[in-house]
């Protein structure tokens, strides 16, 4: 396991105080992988690190196979599909946060043909990844960290990585390697490799469930689908966007079907209970929700179908602005 630096010094570190580097102007040029929204004096960007392809049938559980074929094709999807690697970026005027990175090179041929382009996404935004001040991960897993590092580099050099202390602590300790299951057991080499030269460098802060970040963002634990899977709750102007992480990975039908898990979830009961509640949440209160894996660029609202126990989604407007 990878020395990580006290206590105190993370929780006195979560401030962030070393100089910003994104006071800027707002960036509103329309570029590809990219979608804009401003929330309050925030500028949220969604990034596309790009797609890849997963078999639904295989994947997903506690869901009848009749079920889930009929919301399969309901939606016109094949049980092969394409799902989305969003990011996002919060401008707040005085820094440059990114909550997840993207799969980098983690996802091979011929998985991830179509992923490892938020380097790309990032720069047609209109930023350069050594102006990002932090990166919040929703978890350790290979599609949100694997766009930290490439062969031992920092790809965001000067940022500070913020993760829940209890994710860091379980995917950076090889003892708990042999009595994961066997599918996540690739998940421990890649957390290594991704976050070891952030470590090495003093840049990486686990920090407790609740913490705030910056001013106006916050960590919301969420734990279940890792041991430390995390929302972030960003508000500026009286509005608010939550980052739900891989709270969802198929859209047309855990919304319909809040109660199907999927296999990468490390409590899948948990995982469960915690996307009940946020759902509830969400539909009651109205707020922005962002996610990583419904279609580009994941921003919108989720609503309560009228009969029975199931969610719609409502994609955000779209807008050139």
């Amino acid at each position: 396991m990878f020395a990580i630096k006290p206590l105190a010094a993370l929780l006195a570190g979560l401030t962030l105080s070393h100089a910003a580097l994104a006071a800027a102007p707002f960036d509103q040029t329309p570029a590809p992988g990219i979608y804009r929204m401003m929330l309050g004096q925030f500028q949220v960007t969604a990034l596309s690190d790009g797609t890849v392809t997963i078999p639904l049938d295989k994947l997903l559980t506690e869901i009848r196979p009749a079920t889930l074929a009929a919301s399969l094709r309901g939606a016109h999807l094949q049980p092969m599909a394409e799902t989305s690697i969003n990011a996002f970026l919060i401008n707040t005027g005085k820094q440059l946060v990114l909550v997840d990175t993207g799969a980098g090179d983690l996802f091979g041929l011929p998985m991830g043909a179509q992923a490892g382009r938020l380097q790309r996404s990032l720069r047609n935004a209109g930023y350069a990844p050594e102006q990002i001040d932090a990166v919040l991960l929703t978890h350790i897993h290979a599609d949100h960290s694997g766009g930290l590092s490439h062969e031992g580099r920092r790809l965001f050099p000067n940022a500070q990585v913020y993760v829940d202390r209890h994710d860091s602590d379980f995917w950076l300790n090889r003892a708990n390697q042999a009595g994961a299951a066997e599918g996540q057991r690739h998940g421990f080499d890649e957390a290594q490799a991704m976050l070891a030269p952030y470590v090495a460098a003093g840049k990486l802060t686990p920090f407790q469930g609740g913490a705030e970040i910056v001013p106006g963002i916050r960590a919301v634990a969420a734990h279940g689908h890792t041991p430390g899977h995390s929302y972030y709750a960003v508000e500026s102007g009286g509005q608010k966007l939550l980052l739900l992480g891989d709270m969802l990975h198929a859209g047309a039908v855990q919304f319909p079907h809040p109660g199907t898990t999927i296999r990468f979830d490390v409590d899948a009961a948990a995982a469960k209970a915690q996307r009940a509640g946020e759902m509830a949440d969400a539909a009651k209160n109205g707020y922005w929700v962002g996610a990583a894996h419904l279609s580009f660029p994941g921003i919108g609202h989720i609503a309560r179908e009228e009969k029975g126990d199931g969610y719609r989604w409502l994609p955000a407007n779209y807008s050139a602005w």
